[in-house]
């Protein structure tokens, strides 16, 4: 074998070598190659991604402004439908509105072959009648523009001078119907302060005279006849020196009216044209009737009578052949009437144990604080009790009453009528005639002694043709005979119950009160005693029968566990009970007090062995 020289060797490395190396760089340029051409397919594909994405971007924007624009067309034409559906039920509402207004209208409108309204308004408007231009502008202040049903039949009729007999329920607008034709007959004679008194207006109550009065002024604001109020209570003195300066229209309670004719020097009556008195049944209901007839019997024959009168009472009819001296013109609104009541009055009546009266009546206030409401009682003794009793435990009531001071009387009332809401505990003092405004709820505590009665205390709601009220009478069981009464005068109630559990229990407090606490025990002693004397002197003794009261149930309601002893004439008429509990005049009401012996051993009768009924000592 030959022999390798070691250069030859090295030649050979050194050609191994450059192959190795030439190799190496083929490599690397045949994988440069293919990394350039990897980058080249790379960018194209990207740039192909690129463009494709634009191409999509733009095709999505299209898509997208399509699709809104479609969203907007879409919501102009539901808004276009909405408008045009709201368009035709506006159209549809105002339609139903108008046809809504033309039948009432058409019901407001519609009027007798007389030409008298059968609603609450006639079609006559004050605009149209001939009266002055000062008396159209004093209406027109005043609000006031079409006639009510009393006012179209009563107004012309008086005009022309006629003696005039009206009937009216309340709230029918009476006051202005005398009203009206009495100023027009001293402005038209053109009657001065120095002829004296020529109309005189009396009215039971002090505060239906001063309610008679605001209206007075209302209608004379721009006459320069004089005006003047005369009431029991008020100063008299002040009252004097008016009438001697000359009184033209003088509005007055019969008994002050009365003393200032006897009495005062200097006022003149003698040329009186025209007596108007209001409220007629009411003035003798509660004791004027000898006041009366002293009265007409004063005044000067030669003049214009007007009297109205919500019944027809026997005394009633003896007023009026007493003072009407010539054939009368008579008008009423009763007979058209399907029911005695206002038509936007809401009545019912709940029946309630005789020892939970006051607990529901409590409950009833607090839960109906922001209402306006009217509570009437049988007693002035029961509107001072309760009314101390509520005030204590954080109940704020008003009250009004015949025996508190004229000063608080007028106070408490005015704050009544122009308050939004509250409790005032009344008498019937303010049953008749009275507007109060807005009242909500009328509660009759204590029932009423006859079905007309209830019809004028519910009158203060639901007052005017668009009046709105309610009305509440609470009954113990024995007592619903009541009802048959008030639907033979066309008065129509529904039963309201309360759940025994919703009625507060506070019966141990007020009874731990009333115990504790002298003055109010003493209050509720006389308040339990003129509640069982006006139980007593019912009218309707067949339903309101003091033989058959639970008295230890109707002690109760008073705060006394047991019943307090007290004297009880069951001998007095029920219009004695209430004229001595109700009426103005103090002398009066001591004279109704007097000489009236009872047996205290025996003041029910006769009993049978197997009576166990607990009787008044």
């Amino acid at each position: 074998m030959a022999a390798t020289t070691p250069t030859a060797a090295k030649s050979g490395k050194k050609k191994r070598s450059v192959k190795k190396a030439a190799g190496a760089d083929t490599d690397k340029k045949r994988k440069a190659k293919v990394l350039a051409e990897e980058d080249a397919d790379q960018a194209k594909a990207q740039a192909q991604v690129q463009v494709q994405e634009e191409e999509e971007e733009t095709l999505v924007g299209a898509d997208a402004e399509t699709s809104e624009t479609e969203e907007v067309d879409a919501a102009e034409e539901s808004a276009a439908k909405s408008t045009s559906a709201k368009k035709k039920k506006k159209s549809k509402d105002k339609k139903a509105d108008d046809d809504q207004e033309q039948e009432e209208d058409k019901e407001e409108y519609e009027v007798d072959a007389d030409g008298s309204k059968k609603g609450f308004f006639s079609t006559t408007k004050f605009a149209d009648l001939e009266l002055s231009e000062k008396t159209q502008k004093g209406l027109s202040e005043g609000g006031f523009e079409r006639l009510t049903q009393i006012q179209h039949k009563a107004i012309p009729a008086l005009l022309q001078g006629s003696d005039l007999i009206g009937a009216a329920k309340t709230g029918s607008g009476k006051t202005l119907a005398f009203l009206v034709p009495a100023v027009e007959l001293l402005a038209r004679v053109s009657f001065k302060a120095r002829n004296g008194t020529g109309v005189v207006v009396i009215t039971p109550t002090r505060e239906l005279a001063l309610q008679i009065y605001g209206v007075v002024l209302e209608v004379c604001k721009h006459h320069s006849q004089t005006t003047g109020i005369v009431i029991g209570g008020a100063n008299r003195r002040t009252e004097a020196d008016r009438l001697q300066t000359g009184v033209n229209l003088l509005v007055s309670t019969p008994g002050r009216l009365l003393d200032h004719l006897r009495n005062t020097k200097g006022f003149v009556y003698k040329n009186l044209l025209s007596l108007i008195i209001d409220e007629a049944d009411r003035i003798l209901q509660i004791g004027f009737e000898e006041d009366m007839k002293q009265i007409i019997k004063l005044l000067p024959q030669e003049r214009q009578t007007v009297l109205f009168s919500a019944t027809q009472t026997k005394n009633v009819q003896d007023l009026v052949r007493l003072a009407v001296k010539r054939k009368p013109v008579f008008v009423s609104v009763h007979d058209e009437e399907k029911e005695s009541t206002a038509a936007g009055l809401e009545q019912g009546y709940v029946v309630c144990p005789s020892e939970k009266r006051f607990l529901l009546l409590y409950t009833f206030l607090r839960k109906n604080r922001k209402k306006k409401i009217m509570v009437f009682f049988s007693s002035c003794n029961s509107v001072k009790f309760h009314s101390e009793l509520l005030n204590f435990v954080d109940l704020p009531v008003k009250d009004i009453h015949g025996r508190q001071k004229q000063q608080k009387r007028t106070t408490t009332f005015f704050e009544f009528c122009n308050a939004t809401s509250g409790t005032l505990l009344c008498t019937d003092v303010a049953a008749r005639g009275l507007d109060i405004p807005n009242v909500d709820w009328i509660i009759q505590f204590d029932p009423p002694d006859d079905p007309k009665e209830y019809i004028h205390r519910v009158g203060r709601a639901a007052r005017g043709a668009t009046g709105r009220g309610k009305a509440l009478l609470f009954l113990i069981p024995s007592e619903l005979k009541f009802l048959q009464y008030l639907r033979r005068v066309k008065v129509t109630v529904n039963e309201y119950e309360f759940p025994a559990k919703k009625v507060a229990n506070v019966q141990s407090q007020m009874e731990d009160l009333v115990q504790t606490n002298y003055y109010l025990n003493r209050s509720g002693r006389d308040a339990y005693r003129s509640y069982l004397m006006a139980y007593a002197s019912h009218a309707h003794k067949d339903i309101f029968d003091i033989h058959n009261l639970d008295l230890q149930a109707a002690a109760k309601a008073f705060g006394f566990s047991v019943p307090p002893s007290v004297n009880l004439n069951i001998k007095t008429t029920g219009r004695k009970a209430r004229s001595r509990d109700q009426t103005d005049d103090p002398m009066k009401r001591r004279k109704l007090q007097s000489g009236h012996a009872f047996s205290a051993n025996n003041p029910y009768g006769k009993r049978a062995s197997n009576d166990k009924r607990q009787f008044v000592k």
